[in-house]
């Protein structure tokens, strides 16, 4: 769809990219609308293992439109819709059953960001730049991603973000917490795409019962992840694994099936 683009390896890596270069990705609600459908599309197709998240044109997304959310603020209605499509974008990301890496070169801000956090892992290069500025705009910023984000870097660090609207540099952002890795720009995309790689070469089992119990509030863990739990008695992942240890070799997991298989 107009803004969105993705694609399937045969790796097992899916990529997804934010695909308005001319205006720095900037994130229409034709596009909150449509992520949904697309990691729904994504996630069904055989064999994928992990996804990137990126953006075009050197920039990840600098934000929410902001000439459409002049007109959306003009009417409370409106509004409470933008921001309900908001948020099930985002949900449907972190939700998205395999694992998530954002790849971030330049920008990184406001809606972007959000998506960014809504991601299991985010890689950056040196030069990114990132922020969350609803105070700028005097925008309320929902709840599930103010919540999201403190989980992710505690509450003091998110309070740090979402008051001053401020952008820090890549290095700031990995010290309070945003980020796992920090690369030079030219290594950062191979680096992602080598680790994406690297996590597809492990146990679904493992990382979906890991995606479980981290999804929810610390005490509905163990209720999610029992499922997994019980299924990893019967699945032949343990058996694989050890037998791959034993004899020296890398394991050999069978692919993830698609939901509801």
């Amino acid at each position: 769809m107009d803004g969105l683009r993705a694609c399937t390896g045969p790796d097992g890596v899916a990529v997804l990219v934010f695909d308005r270069p001319h205006r720095r990705n900037a994130v229409t609600l034709a596009m909150w609308q449509g992520l949904p459908e697309v990691l729904r599309l994504l996630a069904g197709r055989s064999g994928v293992r992990a996804l990137l998240v990126t953006g075009a044109g050197g920039t990840f997304s600098a934000g929410a439109d902001i000439s459409e959310l002049s007109e959306v603020y003009g009417d409370p209605g409106r509004a409470d819709a933008y921001h309900a499509e908001n948020v099930l974008a985002e949900e449907a990301l972190a939700a998205f059953p395999h694992p998530t890496i954002a790849v971030v070169h330049g920008s990184c801000v406001g809606g972007g960001c959000q998506l960014a956090v809504a991601c299991d892992l985010r890689f950056a290069s040196d030069g990114a730049r990132f922020g969350i500025t609803p105070a700028k705009l005097g925008v309320v910023y929902p709840a599930v991603p103010t919540l999201r984000l403190a989980r992710l870097v505690g509450p003091g660090r998110a309070k740090y973000l979402l008051f001053s609207g401020e952008l820090v540099s890549a290095a700031r952002a990995a010290e309070l917490g945003l980020l796992e890795e920090v690369l030079p720009d030219g290594e950062l995309d191979a680096r992602a795409l080598e680790f994406a790689r690297l996590l597809g070469s492990r146990s679904p089992q493992t990382i979906g019962a890991v995606k479980a119990a981290l999804a929810g509030p610390p005490e509905e863990a163990a209720g999610a992840i029992e499922p997994w739990v019980r299924r990893s008695r019967r699945a032949p992942d343990v058996r694989e694994g050890l037998a791959a240890f034993l004899e020296r070799r890398e394991p050999r997991f069978q692919p993830p099936a698609p939901p509801g298989r």
